[in-house]
């Protein structure tokens, strides 16, 4: 078995469960690959000492990789996502940081589920991932990525409202005059589009939701779409230029440039064991929140 390894940040409380993974993995004789900076920072704290095979870009990876581990958090699989496109690799999020809707294997369960993982002994959760272009086209490259969370445009440099112009399926649908636009899939449902009103909704939905940020016409409210839908966004506003995010990326567009959302033609895999299910996770997650409050 050939798997990759993924990760951003190097926690030095999580530095035994990495260690304990790839002691696991090499007893098993699976090919190890990990990503060249991560491998970096493991060899800079030495928690090993081994040399591993190495990757950098989407271009070196194939589908000879039967998993994907990506350790950090949820912004580490957010990263993750655009080492895999559409290679089809199952990604395998363990988490090294507070609880996650995506990096839902904990640090502390790595030797008691890794038999499980190997033998394939889960399910999958096939997540949709969104794709933007613009005209005319930037040389950004983060449009060439795609987004697994939501696409957002938001004001730059301005207290002062934009004003979103939003067509679907080329049909005109409404001017949004607020700080910014989220274009959320299931999978962002629970991310920034949440916090901005908009509803939960379940991974396995074929839906997208435009949710307006802070908007001044209070009757804007979240709309749920079909995600075959194509959407088409253009800014105004009192400075020349907005923002636009893809999840954790973000970059410059000048104004009245259209930007053209829609569903990339693949989805992006997640290994999900049972107890770890969307719904769980949610209890769990709703749990958590309540005991912050507390």
């Amino acid at each position: 078995m050939k798997i990759g390894i993924y990760g951003q940040f190097y926690h030095p409380n999580a530095a035994e469960y990495i260690g304990q993974l790839l002691e696991i993995l090499d007893q098993k004789n699976i090919e190890v690959h990990i990503e060249e900076d991560f491998l970096g920072l493991i060899q800079e704290n030495k928690t090993i000492t081994k040399d591993y095979p190495r990757f950098k870009a989407f271009e070196e990876l194939d589908n000879s990789f039967e998993l994907f581990f990506c350790i950090g958090g949820d912004g580490t699989i957010l990263k993750s996502i655009n080492y895999i496109r559409n290679l089809d690799i199952p990604i395998v999020g363990i988490n090294t940081g507070r609880l996650g809707f995506l990096a839902t294997i904990q640090k502390e369960q790595i030797s008691e589920t890794i038999d499980e993982i190997l033998n394939k002994n889960f399910t999958l959760s096939p997540r949709s991932v969104l794709s933007i272009a613009t005209n005319p086209e930037s040389e950004d490259e983060i449009f060439s990525n795609i987004a697994l969370n939501e696409i957002a445009v938001s004001r730059k440099n301005t207290t002062s409202m934009i004003t979103v112009e939003t067509w679907l399926d080329d049909q005109f649908l409404t001017s949004y005059w607020a700080d910014g636009l989220i274009i959320a899939t299931p999978t962002g449902s629970t991310g920034y589009s949440l916090s901005c009103g908009g509803p939960v909704i379940t991974p396995d939905t074929d839906s997208l939701v435009i949710t307006p940020i802070a908007p001044h016409n209070l009757n804007a409210r979240p709309l749920v779409i079909k995600d075959h839908t194509v959407i088409k966004l253009k800014v105004s506003g009192r400075e020349n230029s907005h923002l636009v995010s893809m999840d954790s990326r973000i970059a410059t567009l000048e104004n009245e440039t259209e930007i053209i959302i829609k569903k990339a033609p693949y989805t992006v895999n997640f290994v999900e064991l049972q107890q770890d299910s969307f719904l769980n996770t949610l209890r769990k997650k709703l749990l958590w929140g309540e005991d912050k409050r507390n």
